[in-house]
């Protein structure tokens, strides 16, 4: 039932359960706070948000009260709520005061300053000096990990990074201890926090209690110019910041996108930011007497138009990479089509996903968002944790605020909400297809089931079988249910897979696949971006390799073409449930490194086969007239779980090996995560910590 009220003498209608915050938001009022966050549980325990309430004897505050717990006027009459009288702005000076008696007077050389909460409403709500002049309390500094800077003399209590830590991170490490003057935010054990989502917590942080070590005292925020794009370290498609200065990447920070990332982004996401600097490819080389030589951009280009022409067309192929765009995926397609190539691979992890099946075959169908709405998760050969802790973050949430059931297929691991474990392999998935067990029933009874395939399933011999059963089983529980509602999903783990199914990347006609590739034989192989294979198996072929980083191909390589960075071009990118995005260009790249579709370009009219594009906008064109689908910028289309039928009908049987972990280490899964010496940090300190684990085993 609406309920009316009158903010600052406007008359306003709320429905029931609205904060009073967010009513007089809703009525144009400006509401400080610091404790309180949209997306966190409601602590109550700035008090900066005060508002004085008719017939209150205190002002109340307005974070923690619901305006249906308001008690009613004798009359009948509206509640009247003043935001602005002199006694909120007593009250609100008066809770200023309070925080800055022990908040030190670091504001010149904290990395906060200019973008701190604190400074803002100490302007525009506080007052001008203090009655305080006591000695300020210290506390002690904290070590709660390599990425995150703490000062905790700065701290005013808000509780913001440890309900963050608890509810959203899931990594129960952070608390408040003590009491009164003695009360202290810290890790229980003094220890650092092992969460691939933990940074985030800094961004919570409305005082400079909570900074970044990686970038600590390197620049201040106006002195950078930011720019928005989108991340390419893993295949949720976060929406991202980079902010740089003078030409160079100074810091990556999460943009707000409900339907992808909401506010949060992986700790690789946000400090892979030097690696970008890193072991960058600045100028073409050819390999000579067996070492790599620096070249001209004339000279190396003309070497590999003349041996692509001089190679066999069923002995040339090219692997596309982890980290690579839409558009240079399909110039490159375009280039050795019209040398008669069809050896043309995006798979390189050796995924079984096929684009002839539909895309409904090889997209997170129920979204991203949708995960908010599924009843019953069953997840097959992942640990979304470590493959997209974004998205992870978000089936906690799901466990968090319903009774969702989820159970897991796969190696066992900490997702950070319990699950039940059914099995290691595709046996115990097919004893759920069959209905044997028990999980069967349970996504039967679902409204809207959802089905989670993970690289470790569908990245294997079997792989197409496994999807095969999987399709099966979303299908059989899906019937007589919501027709809107396709709970097969298959959860990527590369930025550029499913652009790369789009255009068609994959063999043609006697085409031969990554593994055919490396299988030897082959007298031309392009390596665009790619680095995740065994590369010596090409044995004598004519490595080229277009990238960004000296990496794995770059070593195996006989020409190196220097590429642009994602962050250094504006390319296309479609994440894991189909989304399609684009980047802009934040940076230049280094020396003479050029963006990727344009070296393609000049390549085809060196070896006589000149693309019909001269710029990006042609491009795009002739790309979206090939991949219609590629046009919808950031639309999520809705696929019917009848698209999944001739995926379902496939036969095959798949063997009972285990389903294995598709990544190693969350923190090297690619060429510019290996070249960032945080990121390499991040793992030694992981690799200690397993090892210290597994002998208290």
């Amino acid at each position: 039932m609406p309920k009316q009220l009158i903010v600052d003498g406007k008359a306003i209608e709320v429905e029931d359960g609205t904060t009073l915050m967010h009513a007089c938001e809703i009525a144009g009022a400006v509401i400080p706070r610091f404790c309180y966050h949209e997306r966190l549980s409601i602590a109550g325990n700035c008090r900066m948000c005060l508002v004085e309430v008719q017939g209150s004897p205190k002002p109340i505050a307005s974070c923690a009260m619901l305006v249906n717990d308001l008690p009613p006027n004798k009359d009948g009459s509206p509640k009247i709520i003043s935001t602005t009288s002199p006694l909120v702005k007593k009250a609100r000076e008066g809770v200023m005061e309070f925080l800055l008696i022990n908040h030190p007077l670091d504001c010149p050389i904290c990395d906060q300053g200019g973008e701190c909460d604190l400074q803002d409403q100490a302007m525009a709500f506080g007052m001008g000096g203090s009655r305080y002049h006591e000695n300020k309390r210290a506390v002690e500094e904290k070590h709660i990990g390599p990425l995150i800077k703490t000062m905790m003399t700065r701290c005013i209590h808000c509780t913001r990074c440890v309900r963050y830590m608890t509810e959203v991170a899931g990594v129960e490490e952070l608390g408040l201890i003590g009491r009164g003057e003695d009360a202290e935010i810290t890790t229980y054990l003094e220890r650092g926090i092992m969460s691939e989502m933990s940074a985030n917590a800094v961004d919570l942080c409305p005082v400079g209690a909570l900074t970044h070590r990686p970038w600590a005292f390197s620049a201040r925020p106006w002195e950078m110019e930011s720019t928005e794009t989108i991340d390419a370290m893993d295949a949720v498609g976060s929406a991202i910041r980079v902010d740089t200065r003078g030409g160079a990447v100074m810091r990556i920070l999460p943009r707000n996108n409900d339907a992808v990332n909401e506010e949060w982004i992986s700790d690789k996401t946000r400090h892979v930011a030097d690696g970008l600097k890193i072991q960058r490819l600045d100028q073409p080389y050819i390999r000579k007497g067996g070492r790599l030589q620096p070249a001209s951009w004339d000279e190396a280009l003309a070497l590999v138009a003349d041996k692509l022409k001089a190679a066999s067309p069923d002995k040339t192929g090219a692997i596309a990479g982890d980290l690579a765009a839409a558009e240079e995926m399909f110039a490159l397609k375009d280039l050795l089509t019209r040398f008669g190539a069809t050896s043309i691979d995006c798979r390189q992890a050796g995924d079984k996903l096929d684009p002839k099946l539909g895309r409904a075959s090889y997209v997170f169908n129920s979204s991203i968002e949708g995960i908010e709405h599924a009843d019953a998760i069953l997840i097959v050969g992942s640990n979304p944790r470590l493959e997209a802790p974004v998205l992870n973050a978000r089936i906690r949430k799901r466990w968090r605020t319903a009774s969702t059931k989820i159970a897991l297929i796969g190696a066992k691991a900490d997702l950070t909400y319990p699950y039940e474990y059914l099995g290691a392999g595709p046996d115990t998935l097919a004893d759920v297809a069959s209905g044997k067990h028990a999980f069967a029933d349970v996504l039967k009874s679902a409204e809207r089931p959802m089905l989670i395939v993970g690289q470790g399933a569908f990245a294997r011999a079997d792989g197409l079988a496994v999807l095969s059963l999987a399709a099966r089983i979303v299908t059989a529980v899906s019937a007589g249910k919501d027709a809107a509602w396709n709970g097969f999903n298959v959860l990527h783990t590369a930025a550029g897979r499913v652009a790369g199914l789009d255009v068609g990347f994959v063999p043609g006609k006697g085409g031969k696949d990554v593994a055919g590739i490396l299988g030897g034989g082959m007298d031309f192989v392009y390596l665009l971006g790619a680095d995740e294979s065994d590369l010596s198996k090409l044995g004598t072929a004519f490595v080229v390799y277009q990238g960004s980083h000296g990496d794995r191909g770059a070593e195996r390589a006989d020409v190196i073409l220097p590429g642009a960075a994602y962050t250094e071009k504006g390319a296309t990118y479609v994440n894991t449930e189909g989304r399609v995005q684009q980047t802009t260009k934040a940076a230049f790249s280094p020396g003479s490194a050029k963006e990727d579709w344009t070296i393609l370009r000049a390549l085809s009219a060196r070896a006589g086969k000149t693309l019909p594009y001269d710029t990006l906008k042609d491009l795009r064109a002739a790309m979206y007239k090939a991949a219609p689908q590629l046009a919808e910028i950031d639309a999520v289309e809705t696929r019917a779980v009848s698209g999944l039928e001739t995926l379902a009908k496939l036969s095959g049987q798949p063997t009972a090996t285990a389903f294995a972990s598709a990544i190693e280490d969350f923190y090297l899964t690619n060429a510019v995560a290996r070249a960032s010496a945080v990121m390499a940090g991040m793992s030694a300190l992981r690799s200690a910590r397993d090892q210290r684990l597994s002998a208290a085993e």
